[in-house]
């Protein structure tokens, strides 16, 4: 019986986990927001947003064999907290540029696999050391933008920024999922 139960957990957590997919033109909102639990621990912190990639794989043992690699920029609504007595739109948009943060290197990492990964045996001997340098690329990015920006409060640095994560987006856009 124990089994069962958490095997309908599993599921349950599976189907009803609330990510969302980044897309052009699709803008993050307060209800999107839906921890209960503050991560930061800060009580100055407005929100939280926890988001990043996922990816999946399709190859074979044969390693001249093609492979394929479907990267997605994913925001997750259960891990991303607000404060409900301190938001307003501006906070919004800095929270939105976290997670356009997330698919400029999404881009990046598309465009250095399309570059670079054609079979399974070049995604057994690059993949991983690609995939970490850009994840720690992008975890040093994030930590910037927010004390360059103060979490936003910097309303010359946060247009700065904006313009920036702008740019690269457009300057990627041949990366982008399709």
């Amino acid at each position: 019986m124990k089994w069962i139960f958490l095997v309908c957990l599993l599921i349950t957590n599976i189907l009803f986990a609330q990510k969302i997919v980044w897309q052009e033109g699709l803008k993050l909102n307060w209800s999107n927001f839906k921890s209960n639990i503050n991560n930061q621990r800060g009580t100055n912190v407005v929100a939280y947003t926890n988001c990043g990639w996922v990816y999946s794989v399709v190859k074979s043992s044969n390693p001249k064999s093609p492979v394929k690699i479907k990267i997605e920029t994913i925001f997750n609504e259960d891990k991303s907290w607000k404060d409900v007595k301190k938001i307003n739109d501006y906070v919004l948009g800095h929270e939105q540029k976290h997670f356009d943060i997330a698919e400029v290197f999404a881009r990046k990492l598309r465009k250095e696999v399309q570059e670079k990964i054609k079979t399974s045996g070049d995604f057994n001997k690059n993949f991983q050391a690609i995939y970490n340098r850009l994840l720690n690329d992008y975890r040093n990015f994030q930590v910037t933008y927010d004390k360059d920006t103060k979490h936003g409060m910097d309303e010359a640095k946060q247009a700065e920024y904006d313009l920036k994560i702008s740019e690269e987006l457009e300057n990627l856009k041949s990366y982008k999922a399709s």
